[in-house]
């Protein structure tokens, strides 16, 4: 009989702390070792390199620069004459800054302050000392003000530092009016002033705020600038100027006379206010709104996931955001909206269970609700649009039956009243105003979607048809642009028996030729989509693309004819109402 023992071997080799010995971690080392580095940079031991920038001498270990800077391990570590060098000269470096950086690079620590950050950063750029240059950009993003905002954007272009580039250039747009009364602007040349009149983010509230920082900036030194006003003139959107302030421009200010490129610009943008019908042939950058004077885009309600969205989201084109900014007093679908004394009049629709003849007024100004005078037919899938004051109601169905009939809402007595009936009966129309006339384009008869399309004159009282377009269309969206009617995406139904085609197509209508044309599409199917015009672009908002309820929007730019994603809404939905209110 054997006595069995265990075996050595296959005890250390189960165990792991015998097998790979046992490992201590210090968790200073990193910062004693250089803590020690430190003390013999200051005693000036084993240092083998000496870095000059002017009359300073800088003494340093070559191993510890490179073991933070990738400038100076690019220059110590390759076949290059500073490799060996005993003193290395740094030129067009601020030698204070450049024995901050280098006593950066030894304890990791660096002082900002406001007369020694610009000499940071230039610095920390080109040790490629990332850390620092982040630093000095954070520091100077706190330290932005209307006073220095330009010194800061064009300093951070010239070091190549992209994010404070964008902070500093955003501030300079949203403060435009401040920065133009400091002394950074009116020393600015006019290549720069050109470019800052040129961008559509100026946050101005009209365009008079340039033209007065326009002679601001002359005026600061006439004899030499007086040479570039047309050059700068040509920047400001003279157009958009009210008659009475372009003729007090051509009238009482005397630096113009004489310039005949300036007198050129004030006779174009008098010809763009004495021929409105000629806009469509003079759209150019100067008549093209900035972004901060357009107003905004209100989504009002809609169809989503949950059956019934009462959210109102407003849509500002200068940030490129949607932001939630009430609710609807209650559930609300196929119902209309117009704007009218910037009130959002919201007119019938259905709440799940009946028709509704109701209409609510919301001020977004004090986010609150009142009831108006209810229309005289109870009305979901109706069209409504303002023309020359009063407000149309169009069309719809009453839960019974496709209505052709017409009221008229008349803000002064509060009243309805009936107009003159369509020729055809119409639910899902697209409404619109042309010309001061009142255009109904496609919807349903209650057989079929319609291709048909009538406008109303109110003089007449009549309604008389107009050319078709080349699609059957329920659902559609329809907005006015440069003197024309576009219709964008909806469906049709072929029969009873196949179910709905959403459209991503588009048509535009010119009134004078009376003709329909196809433009580029959108990127999605949409129907049931939100319309409205913003900036000289048409805005398609949500809609459903036969499977989902879409937050995606799209503009379209008439001037190049494409369509681009802008941001989505915050939620997904169809039917929204989609509106303009205007700056006043």
């Amino acid at each position: 009989m054997t006595c069995e023992l265990p075996c050595p071997f296959v005890a250390i080799m189960d165990d792991p702390i015998s097998a790979d010995g046992e490992k201590f971690c210090s968790l200073n080392h990193a910062e004693r070792t250089f803590n020690k580095m430190q003390v013999y940079l200051q005693r000036k031991q084993l240092t083998d390199v000496v870095l000059k920038a002017g009359d300073v001498r800088i003494p340093a270990h070559r191993l510890v620069l490179c073991a933070v800077s990738d400038y100076f391990a690019a220059m110590f570590t390759n076949d290059v004459v500073e490799a060996t060098a005993g003193e290395v000269e740094l030129r067009d470096l601020d030698p204070h800054a450049l024995k901050a950086c280098i006593q950066y690079i030894y304890t990791g620590e660096i002082l900002l302050k406001e007369e020694n950050v610009e000499n940071l950063l230039a610095t920390g750029c080109m040790l490629q000392l990332s850390e620092v240059t982040e630093a000095c950009c954070g520091y100077l993003v706190k330290q932005l003000h209307p006073s220095n905002c330009l010194g800061i954007r064009s300093f951070a272009d010239s070091q190549s530092c992209p994010d404070l580039l964008r902070v500093a250039h955003n501030y300079t747009m949203e403060n435009f009016c401040e920065v133009t009364m400091n002394k950074e602007f009116l020393m600015m040349n006019a290549s720069d002033v050109c470019e800052l009149f040129a961008s559509d983010d100026l946050n101005v509230p009209n365009e008079e705020i340039v033209y007065y920082a326009l002679l601001s900036w002359v005026n600061h030194n006439m004899p030499e600038r007086r040479k570039y006003i047309a050059k700068i003139m040509a920047h400001i959107r003279l157009p958009l100027l009210s008659r009475q302030f372009l003729c007090d421009i051509n009238d009482n200010n005397t630096i113009f006379q004489g310039e005949e490129e300036c007198q050129r610009l004030i006779f174009e943008a008098m010809r763009y206010h004495l021929l409105p019908e000629r806009h469509p042939l003079m759209q150019s950058a100067r008549t093209r709104p900035r972004k901060s004077t357009v107003g905004t885009l209100y989504a009002v309600g809609g169809m989503d996931s949950t059956k019934g969205a009462t959210s109102i989201e407003k849509y500002d084109l200068r940030t490129n955001t949607w932001t939630h900014i009430g609710n609807m007093s209650g559930r609300r679908l196929q119902f209309g909206v117009a704007v009218c004394h910037d009130k959002l009049f919201v007119v019938g629709g259905r709440d799940g269970l009946k028709t509704l003849n109701t209409v609510e007024c919301y001020n977004p100004v004090g986010k609150s609700w009142s009831m108006l005078t209810p229309m005289g037919t109870h009305r979901h899938g109706l069209g409504v649009g303002m023309l020359e004051g009063p407000m149309y109601a169009v069309g719809g169905h009453d839960g019974w039956s496709y209505l052709s009939s017409v009221e008229r809402y008349d803000p002064q007595s509060k009243q309805w009243s009936y107009v003159a009936s369509m020729s055809s009966p119409r639910s899902t129309v697209g409404v619109a105003v042309l010309d001061r006339k009142l255009y109904a384009v496609g919807g349903r008869d209650g057989s079929a979607c319609l291709r048909t399309v009538e406008v109303y004159d109110p003089h007449i009282n009549r309604w008389t048809m107009c050319s078709p377009m080349s699609k059957r269309r329920g659902g559609l969206g329809v907005a006015v642009c440069n003197g024309c009617l576009y219709a964008i995406g909806g469906h049709d139904t072929p029969s009873s028996q196949q179910s709905s085609r959403q459209f991503d197509c588009v048509e535009r209508y010119d009134p004078r030729s009376d003709l329909w044309c196809t433009l580029a599409p959108m990127s999605l199917c949409r129907d049931a989509v939100g319309v409205a015009v913003l900036g000289n672009r048409i805005f398609a908002v949500g809609g459903y693309d036969g499977q989902s309820y879409l937050n995606s929007v799209e503009s379209y730019d008439p001037m190049t004819g494409e369509w681009s994603y802008v941001s989505p809404l915050n939620t997904g939905r169809a039917g929204t109402c989609v509106v303009h209110v205007p700056i006043t």
